[in-house]
């Protein structure tokens, strides 16, 4: 491993991308530190005093800006949800979106581009909304004697924040390694990481009575979480080769063909989006609620609608599912691959070209995603178990869902480094 390390350092285009990656992260976590202008410093102190319940994984996503009320308050979590949007009106809903998805690298452009503009009026009716309702949430006004220009101006500057966000997402993507989103909500998590573990240490050890049994409980927690990364490595890694053939056919005097290969399908080819999709819309009403508490409906989301209640736990389960089977299907689909097949005189032994084809691939896309889907929505709530059996603090973020996209995009971003050692012949972390 230490000689894959020097490695990278010697290849000049991998060491540019890796620190203009880290350049990026730094200005990513500097800006979290820095409040929106006009927001009392003093009245954020009781940020810390909150319903974790309520916010506490956007505020994980966000890398602790929510609670500070920094330029990057809400986060990359409009981009998401704006992401979503665009990609449920490409099923055959709007048709010129549906026209753009099938243009290739032209119309992916397109739709980012609408995904953009989404984003920004996501980002400014969360901004308005976040600011009215983080005012009324506190005893002493966070903005005193707000008006409606005072909280424009502060949704402005956070939708700023979202939108400089998004560009540094898109810098990392085309400039650093990895997916620039993925990278940054990876960022946020793992920024969280010391203090989670500073409040489990002063929580079962220094103000605990029996430190001996919680000793126990938390060894006993890094062995599942161990066996968890160790789990999700696993499935994340593994695929079924389908067996390709392709005709032999003589163009002149050359023949061409008569080959065989192989198609990769992977056991969740969805990867850790599905989990943030899922989340990202779970935590959409918890937030809304949490700025009319008091009224009888706030409660009732508030109570029922957390992950850690039967109900909350179980959308969220069916949410990782159906996002894993929407989002698979969108990237992969068996209909096109079949017909591409058959146009270059390729077949699976066995299946006839055309309609079967594609009907076999289906079924076993199918089973694998399902395969894929339930183990994600079990990674994702055997911690909420976990922590509930534990006892930890609320302030503990103790979630599946910041394991998975943690160790997954990881994965991605070591495949990315794979892929530009082997270009240049150098063992990777992987190869033996």
């Amino acid at each position: 491993m230490f000689k894959t390390i020097s490695n990278i350092w010697k290849v000049a285009d991998l060491r540019t991308r890796i620190l203009f990656t880290l350049f990026v992260l730094l200005v990513y976590r500097i800006g979290t530190f820095i409040p929106v202008p006009g927001v009392d410093a003093e009245v954020l102190k009781q940020a810390n005093e909150m319903s974790q319940n309520i916010f506490g994984l956007l505020n994980t996503f966000s890398g602790g800006a929510l609670f500070q009320f920094s330029i990057f308050a809400i986060g990359i979590t409009p981009y998401i949800t704006s992401s979503i949007i665009v990609q449920l009106l490409s099923m055959d809903v709007i048709p010129k979106f549906s026209e753009w998805q099938k243009e290739g690298e032209v119309g992916k452009k397109k739709l980012a581009q609408i995904t953009r503009y989404g984003t920004v009026v996501l980002a400014l009716v969360q901004g308005f909304a976040t600011a009215i309702g983080f005012n009324r949430m506190y005893t002493s006004q966070m903005i005193p004697n707000a008006s409606f220009v005072d909280y424009l101006i502060v949704a402005i500057i956070l939708t700023a924040g979202t939108s400089f966000l998004m560009w540094l997402g898109e810098q990392i993507t085309e400039k650093g390694i990895g997916n620039g989103i993925s990278v940054i909500i990876f960022a946020a998590i793992v920024s969280g990481i010391p203090t989670m573990i500073q409040t489990i240490v002063e929580d079962q050890f220094i103000a605990a009575d029996n430190v001996l049994w919680n000793i126990g409980k938390m060894v006993l927690i890094l062995l599942v979480a161990i066996g968890i990364v160790i789990g999700v490595i696993f499935i994340q890694q593994g695929i079924r080769k389908i067996p390709v053939q392709y005709a032999k056919r003589v163009v002149g005097r050359k023949m061409y063909g008569g080959q065989s290969t192989h198609i990769p399908m992977k056991v969740n080819g969805a990867g850790v989006i599905p989990v943030i999709f899922a989340s990202a819309l779970i935590s959409f009403p918890m937030t809304i609620a949490g700025f009319w508490q008091g009224a009888g409906w706030a409660n009732w989301i508030m109570e029922n609608l957390n992950m850690s209640k039967p109900l909350g736990m179980v959308l969220f389960v069916l949410l990782i599912i159906g996002f894993t089977f929407f989002y698979t299907f969108v990237q992969i689909n068996p209909v096109q691959m079949a017909d591409q097949m058959k146009k270059n005189g390729g077949y699976i032994p066995g299946i006839r070209p055309g309609k079967p084809t594609s009907s076999y691939l289906t079924r076993v896309l199918t089973r694998l995603t399902l395969t894929g889907a339930v183990f994600l929505a079990l990674i994702s709530v055997l911690p909420v178990f976990l922590g509930a059996i534990a006892g930890l603090p609320d302030s503990v973020q103790l979630g599946g869902t910041s394991l998975l996209i943690v160790v997954g995009v990881a994965l991605d971003t070591m495949k990315q480094i794979e892929t530009q050692l082997i270009k240049r012949h150098y063992k990777g972390f992987i190869n033996k």
